[in-house]
């Protein structure tokens, strides 16, 4: 078996899918071969497989992840044990004893993935380095980079790791960098010639909307539409305070809907306890500030409402980038209003990069106000070309009055390439481009340039709008290393050479134009309910009460995602059910019965699985390389079953390695005395082996037979 039939079975194995996403391969491929890599996917774009895999294909060793936050390492640990893949975590809400415990298992090679933060790996460094390290994985890299919009000192320190252990393999992974934050990952950890993964940043499944100040009471009435479109899924309200956290929180309780409040405030367990609240399904709703939320694993997130405008880019990305992880619909929903923007400038001054952070809440308010497509905003600020419109969002579906801008972004864009492509921010182009002899163009030259004054017909407050656009829509970038001038893209230069074309949102004043913003505020339809969306919600009901059952989230069991493949598919066999997408060996055997009898009463079927199930339940267990102790175990028979089973495998052909459960000195023992007196050898075994041993045996003798 060649290296990605390996990476294939496995991936069929343990997370129950037949493909990987694009780019994902590659990256594996790259890390088990040594090589060190930077991976850029958006939220729920496949990131953790990417350093999983490698960990699982090493012929030994353990893979060291490290982790900002300990709820992200409780979370995903928790996830991989579910999925049967040896996983641990070691952090200071834990006890030492058990945290030793934990290296213990590590060093004896019973861990594939250990998690830490990046303050305890680095404390005792020259201990963690005696462990047979596989792969270093940083998880939210960005956290490294001081351009990033959640840096942390702490993460600086990790350039130890190839300074110390040049020949282990490091991949840094991220949802939200934007070119400079890249390129400082790459220089922060000194990683050498890394293999590069871009993904695209779009989630063309959540759909956008931004609405000005309806003030508190809409607000929460707009939360409450939600709750009850989705009664069966969670969703997140970011505010910009603690206190107006709390007060979001209080209001919705008021309308009985399962909220809980979650903020850097409260103490570190009142905050874990809203935490498994929300990943268990026993809130619907968290009331948050951004303390909330990095690297949350919950597939059945079909909302997120900013309360209050966040201060970058970068930031409302991720937090909206934790809807619809398993790629069905979401919304996300933006309030703002100008009190939002004097409160966030009051942070970017003291900030201590004043220069930087006023320019990117400059363009998240920008984006706020924006009257083109709020996809193409999001997606070039992060310097991914789309030319057209995405659909779904709530200027595409209530487009404004458009113009052709091309001889407009043609005049800015060659006033930028004369100044020397490089020396200009936005206020100084538009005076160029309006003729005004200020001191500084006029020592600069600028003056003399042949677009001078070629945009004297438009006003100031007219330019700098469609500049905007033109900035959103990626024509230009601004360069935040070099005091926020301009620079032109290529797709910026073809529109200059006339290979392409721009259109642009007509100019309206601002008191207009938040008239007309009243048209956007209607609730989207719901839909019919169809049977597959009948037989989901009830495949959801299952989901809860086995999550209730078993103590885990239920996005732990399955996600949204599977649970519609399901509801499509109808699977009515175990065969059947481990083909939907999803679903690994051990949740098939664990929980697929419950939701095959689902199917089968849906479709009018009796409720019992099919005669056989059982059996081969067994047989796939055996096959993922669980013990027959183990297997007994989690279907919850006896031991005395599953020999049965397996004697009955073994005659069908199905089990030719015995060598895990019956010893030869057994067999031989078993054999000898059946073919020596086969009349009283049962009476004479009896009291030496289990029955199901003797039954194991007798197959394979006849077997041998045949």
């Amino acid at each position: 078996m060649d290296f990605r039939e390996r990476a294939l079975s496995l991936l069929a194995k343990f997370y129950g899918y037949r493909s990987f996403r694009p780019g994902q391969y590659e990256v594996i491929e790259a890390v088990a071969s040594g090589r060190d890599a930077v991976v850029l996917l958006p939220t729920g774009g496949g990131k953790s497989l990417c350093f999983q895999m490698p960990a699982l294909l090493a012929p030994d060793g353990v893979a060291v992840v490290v982790s900002p936050l300990i709820a992200l390492m409780q979370d995903q640990t928790q996830a991989l044990v579910a999925n049967g893949i040896p996983a641990a975590a070691v952090h200071s809400n834990q006890d030492e004893t058990y945290n030793r415990s934990v290296m213990e298992a590590a060093f004896a090679g019973k861990i594939k993935l250990l998690y830490t933060s990046p303050e305890r790996l680095l404390q005792n460094f020259d201990w963690w380095k005696r462990l047979n390290i596989s792969l270093f994985a940083i998880d939210e890299a960005h956290c490294i980079s001081q351009w990033g919009h959640d840096f942390r000192p702490d993460y600086t320190a990790l350039a130890r790791i190839k300074e110390e252990l040049p020949s282990v393999p490091v991949i840094a992974l991220t949802a939200t960098a934007d070119r400079l934050t890249r390129d400082d990952i790459i220089s922060q950890l000194k990683l050498r010639d890394p293999y590069c993964l871009l993904g695209s940043f779009d989630r063309p499944n959540i759909s956008l909307r931004a609405y000005s100040n309806p003030g508190m009471k809409a607000r929460t009435k707009f939360i409450s539409e939600l709750v009850h479109k989705y009664p069966q899924d969670s969703g997140i309200a970011y505010c910009l305070s603690r206190d107006g956290a709390e007060k979001m929180h209080i209001a919705l309780s008021n309308l009985g809907i399962r909220s809980v409040c979650y903020h850097a405030g409260m103490s570190a367990t009142d905050r874990d306890r809203s935490m498994r609240a929300f990943l268990n399904g026993h809130a619907q709703v968290v009331c948050a500030t951004v303390a909330f939320g990095m690297g949350i694993d919950k597939s059945n997130i079909r909302w997120v409402v900013h309360n209050n405008m966040p201060g970058n880019i970068e930031s409302y990305y991720q937090e909206i980038g934790r809807a619809g992880r398993d790629g069905l619909p979401a919304e996300a929903i933006l309030f703002y209003s100008y009190a939002d923007v004097i409160t966030l400038r009051k942070f970017a001054a003291e900030s201590g990069r004043t220069g930087v952070n006023m320019e990117k809440l400059d363009r998240m308010q920008a984006y706020a106000e924006a009257r083109v497509c709020r996809r193409r905003i999001l997606l070039s600020y992060f310097s991914e070309e789309r030319e057209c419109d995405c659909g779904n969002c709530d200027i595409c579906r209530n487009p404004p009055s458009r113009i052709d801008g091309t001889i407009l972004a043609q005049k800015a864009l060659s006033a930028v390439m004369r100044t020397g492509g490089t020396n200009i921010g936005v206020f100084t182009l538009v005076n160029i481009l309006r003729g005004i002899r200020r001191s500084d163009i006029v020592r600069a030259g600028y003056h003399e340039i042949r677009t001078f004054g070629v945009g004297a017909d438009l006003r100031q407050e007219e330019w700098a709008d469609y500049i905007s656009q033109m900035i959103q829509l990626g024509v230009f970038e601004i360069a935040y290393d070099d005091s926020n001038h301009l620079r032109v893209t290529p797709f910026g230069m073809r529109i200059l050479r006339g290979e392409t074309t721009l259109t642009l949102s007509t100019y309206v004043p601002p008191q207009a134009a938040e008239s007309g913003r009243s048209a956007h505020r209607k609730a989207a339809p719901v839909a019919p309910v169809d049977p597959v969306q009948q037989l989901f919600a009830q495949l959801k009901s299952v989901r809860t009460e086995i999550a209730r059952k078993e103590g885990l989230p239920p996005h732990l069991i399955f996600s949204d995602a599977s649970l519609l493949d399901m509801a499509r598919q109808k699977p009515s066999t175990l065969e059947e059910f481990l083909q939907i997408n999803g679903v690994g060996e051990k949740k098939a055997v664990r929980f697929g019965r419950r939701f095959i009898t689902a199917v089968r009463k849906f479709d009018g079927l009796p409720g019992a699985t099919p005669s056989g199930t059982s059996l081969r339940e067994t047989l796939v267990l055996f096959n993922a390389g669980v013990s027959l102790a183990e297997i007994a175990q989690l279907k919850g028979v006896k031991l005395g079953t599953i020999h049965s089973h397996m004697a009955q495998l073994i005659e069908q052909g199905m089990v030719t390695d015995f060598g895990t459960f019956i010893s030869r000195k057994e067999y031989e023992t078993i054999a000898t005395e059946f073919t020596a007196r086969p009349d009283t050898a049962y009476d004479t075994l009896n009291g030496m082996f289990e029955p199901g041993i003797i039954a194991i045996a007798r197959a394979i003798m006849r077997t041998k037979a045949q």
